[in-house]
């Protein structure tokens, strides 16, 4: 009985093959297994780094009159992932696990204080001060003690880093840790704390110039 040619398999045509058998190799390679020659090539098409920076410009001075009465340290932990479309991540992506510490000062405006918020009795012996809350400060990122716990990279992205140094490569995870570290600042108590610091602070300096009552609250 013959068989209709329509039902034959068809040969895959030999460049086909090369093709594919070149692809696998190439995801062995760098999917899953990191070469010791690797790094030897990156140094080979690596560059020096000169510092030819001029002496630093003083462009301003900016007197301050905030009061740093509280600080706080923070650690988080980020899991940054990023995704390509239609590709595996296999192929193209990236995951970074980074731990961040960073510390967020809380201070008082002393410089908004005027003189409708300062009364003092004829006698100089009782104060009253009315200041306004405290704020935040910017979270100070301290790069010596955050770090990358894990990197996860796709082939397509390996294979970039083999012919580049980005200094930037942690970026986004450093911003997201900063900003993860303002949200847990804010509910934190750092700013009670700095308000009951400051209130400390000037009931003993006008307790040590004769004053005997010294009443500090704080508004808007």
């Amino acid at each position: 009985m013959t068989t209709p040619l329509r039902h034959l398999p068809r040969r895959m045509p030999l460049w086909a093959k090369m093709v594919t058998a070149v692809v696998l190799v190439l995801a062995v390679l760098f999917a899953g297994i990191r070469l010791a020659v690797l790094p030897g090539i990156k140094d080979l098409f690596g560059t020096d780094t000169h510092d030819r920076s001029g002496p630093a410009l003083l462009e301003s001075i900016k007197d301050m009159s905030r009061y740093d009465a509280a600080s706080g340290n923070f650690q988080v932990v980020v899991d940054l992932e990023k995704d390509a479309k239609y590709l595996p991540d296999a192929v193209r992506g990236s995951r970074t696990l980074y731990v961040g510490a960073g510390t967020v000062e809380a201070y008082v405006d002393l410089g908004k204080v005027g003189g409708n918020e300062v009364t003092v009795n004829d006698d100089r012996t009782s104060a009253t001060l009315r200041l306004p809350h405290a704020r935040l400060g910017k979270p100070a990122l301290d790069v010596d003690h955050s770090y990358a716990v894990s990197k996860e990279r796709g082939f397509l992205d390996r294979l970039g880093d083999l012919f580049s140094d980005n200094p930037n490569s942690e970026h986004a995870v450093q911003r997201l840790a900063v900003s993860h570290i303002a949200e847990v600042a804010e509910v934190s108590g750092l700013t009670r704390r700095a308000e009951t610091n400051t209130t400390r602070m000037l009931q003993s300096l006008l307790h040590s110039v004769g004053f005997k009552d010294v009443h500090v609250s704080y508004g808007p």
